[in-house]
């Protein structure tokens, strides 16, 4: 069965670099000048871009720090897996890489990000059914991981990939909202948890015999 990404078209692809452009002039924006002091037009000549192209994309600038939030809460799961599954053998490797690429990614952020994430449930709010897709796809990408370490048989198969996923992504989200709302919250030991816990859960001190 065929599972690749259908291409997509020039038009779509124009729409997709122009709504980046418009996020990344935001963030850009929001980093030099506070999210409060940036304004919908200097976004606009930051972007290139007319009032009435960021109005195609984002209804208002709330709904671009929305965006923002959850492309830092959610949206790395399925590019940072797919790495980490071609990079790396073994499930334990994969978990181990997967705890290292999220530490290098909070020790980057700023405390723009971490206002960017908070913003990001109020977004939910006005379309319920984007977060069911980004909670749904993000589970699924680690099941896919899983289950291909059941397979193999490094991954221990007591419980479902879909509920050993589920646990994964509900952990780290619950960790990521915590460092945002409190910036005491000790990600950096608690992902050190988080790697511990996962390893013992789910993988397997040796592949099982078949």
């Amino acid at each position: 069965m065929n599972t690749q990404t259908p291409p997509v078209d020039r038009h779509e692809r124009r729409k997709l670099e122009t709504r980046s452009r418009i996020e990344n002039a935001a963030y850009l924006l929001f980093s030099e000048n506070g999210i409060e002091a940036t304004s919908i037009e200097m976004i606009c000549e930051a972007a290139d871009v007319a009032r009435r192209t960021f109005y195609s994309h984002f209804p208002n600038k709330q709904a671009v720090i929305g965006e923002l939030g959850i492309s830092r809460l959610y949206s790395q799961a399925e590019p940072m897996l797919a790495m980490l599954m071609e990079g790396h053998a073994t499930t334990r490797q994969q978990l181990d890489g997967m705890i290292e690429y999220i530490e290098t990614r909070f020790a980057a952020y700023q405390e723009v990000d971490r206002q960017l994430m908070i913003s990001a449930p109020a977004r939910f709010t006005s379309d319920p059914q984007q977060q069911g897709k980004i909670s749904s796809d993000a589970i699924g990408a680690f099941a896919r991981m899983i289950a291909a370490g059941q397979e193999k048989g490094d991954a221990r198969t007591e419980c479902s990939p879909e509920i050993l996923a589920t646990m994964i992504v509900g952990t780290l989200t619950t960790m990521t909202t915590n460092w945002a709302i409190d910036p005491t919250y000790p990600i950096f030991s608690k992902l050190e948890e988080a790697r511990l816990l996962f390893q013992l859960i789910v993988c397997v001190d040796s592949p099982e015999p078949e």
